[in-house]
């Protein structure tokens, strides 16, 4: 099941919690992670710049990817898939624009 790394977003800059993935239930350890950013206005149109962060230490992240979206009032979403050990993962909107403009990231793996 996916986990919600950043939920509902609407200014910038917004920072999720770190997620572990010991924060599950889950008893597996996964090597490849996929990220997916969801995002809408609630009228005209919009974008929204997401960074997906890691860290080992869970304090000082680097960014591992960008995820760009050009929001409308349909919902839009983009992301990528990697395999890598990283301990901590997180979300990060570093850009949001349009009325009423909202992003959510997912992550599985």
């Amino acid at each position: 099941m996916a986990q919600i790394i950043l939920s509902n977003a609407t200014a910038a800059p917004t920072t999720g919690t770190a997620w572990h993935p010991r924060d599950t239930s889950s008893l597996a350890t996964y090597l490849f992670h996929s990220f997916q950013a969801v995002g809408n206005t609630s009228a005209t149109t919009g974008a929204a710049t997401v960074l997906i962060e890691v860290s080992n230490d869970g304090t000082n992240f680097i960014t591992l990817g960008t995820i760009t979206l050009t929001l409308g009032t349909s919902a839009t979403s983009d992301g990528f898939a990697v395999a890598n050990t990283w301990e901590y993962y997180r979300a990060k909107v570093t850009a949001i624009s349009g009325t009423n403009a909202t992003v959510s990231v997912y992550m599985k793996g």
